[in-house]
């Protein structure tokens, strides 16, 4: 894989990094499994260990992270989520490293959901947005926001309150 432009990658023992104007990434990988090296301007990748189905698991995993990880250098990844409420207003604020949604369904203790490190949110009313440079980070934390405001016990046609993609 060719590192884009501005765009620095290094490996160090089994931590490789990535640095870039979209922000920092590092990972690690099983250094036991895959050798990943940086010559040239590419990134390869490649198997230490008898071809096998785990091994090529590995291999292709590990090409995956660093894909993902030379493309939010590059750039940031964001995703758009929305606030859906229909009996109560629904506020939300960020704390810290974790997202306080008010009144959900009327309750009287807030929820929270926890923002991984590497995502950032930003809530302009009943909008959120989520993004990052780390892809899984900012997963993660569209997945936290959407699971904080799951509702049980209650007839899902009717209370259809929630988070929700945009």
């Amino acid at each position: 894989m060719k590192i884009p432009e501005g765009v620095s990658f290094e490996v160090r023992g089994n931590a490789m990094s990535a640095k870039g104007p979209g922000g920092e990434i590092s990972k690690e990988f099983n250094q036991r499994l895959v050798k990943v090296e940086v010559k040239d301007g590419e990134v390869s990748v490649t198997p230490l260990k008898k071809e096998r189905s785990s091994i090529r698991a590995a291999v292709g995993a590990v090409k995956s992270h660093v894909t993902n990880m030379l493309a939010g250098a590059k750039g940031e990844y964001s995703k758009k989520l929305q606030v859906v409420f229909a009996h109560f207003p629904v506020s939300m604020e960020v704390k810290g490293s974790e997202v306080v949604i008010k009144n959900f369904l009327g309750e009287k203790s807030a929820r929270k959901a926890k923002i991984i490190k590497g995502a950032k949110v930003d809530v302009k009313g009943q909008e959120i947005n989520v993004h990052g440079p780390d892809k899984e980070a900012v997963g993660q934390t569209c997945s936290n926001l959407i699971g904080a405001t799951r509702i049980t016990n209650r007839d899902e046609r009717v209370f259809q309150d929630g988070i929700y993609y945009a």
